[in-house]
């Protein structure tokens, strides 16, 4: 599998894609553009996210907000207040378990079931 190739297939924005499995973990790809996606936190799962192009700006609770460019891996962790956006297209991986919810309790617009997220 190309990771890059893997998004030609990603339509909407904040809507990730599961695009293969590890253990209990989804692997999944997203494209971010705009602030859609509302605060949030996975009660019981961290969540890891890698910059595979662009620009992501990270939104921790409590903490400095920080931007991460192409490369850049950071992990949320389990019950961590979150939201991230981009003001240009920007292309993710995240590494999730089978049990994150997309939004996390907080139901959205832009809120995805797993169903939803399988290719």
């Amino acid at each position: 599998m190309n990771l890059k190739e893997a998004f030609s297939s990603v339509e909407n924005y904040f809507s990730p894609k599961i695009i293969g499995e590890v253990n209990d973990q989804f692997i999944k790809v997203a494209k971010i553009k705009g602030q859609d996606l509302p605060w949030h936190n996975h009660e019981n799962e961290d969540e890891l996210f890698y910059i595979v192009e662009g620009e992501l700006l990270m939104e921790i609770e409590n903490e400095p907000k920080f931007t991460m460019k192409k490369g850049d891996l950071f992990v949320v962790k389990k019950g961590i207040n979150h939201r991230v956006s981009s003001t240009d297209d920007c292309l993710i991986m995240l590494i999730e378990s089978k049990t994150t919810e997309h939004t996390g309790k907080v139901i959205s617009k832009i809120t995805k079931s797993i169903e939803e997220q399988t290719y």
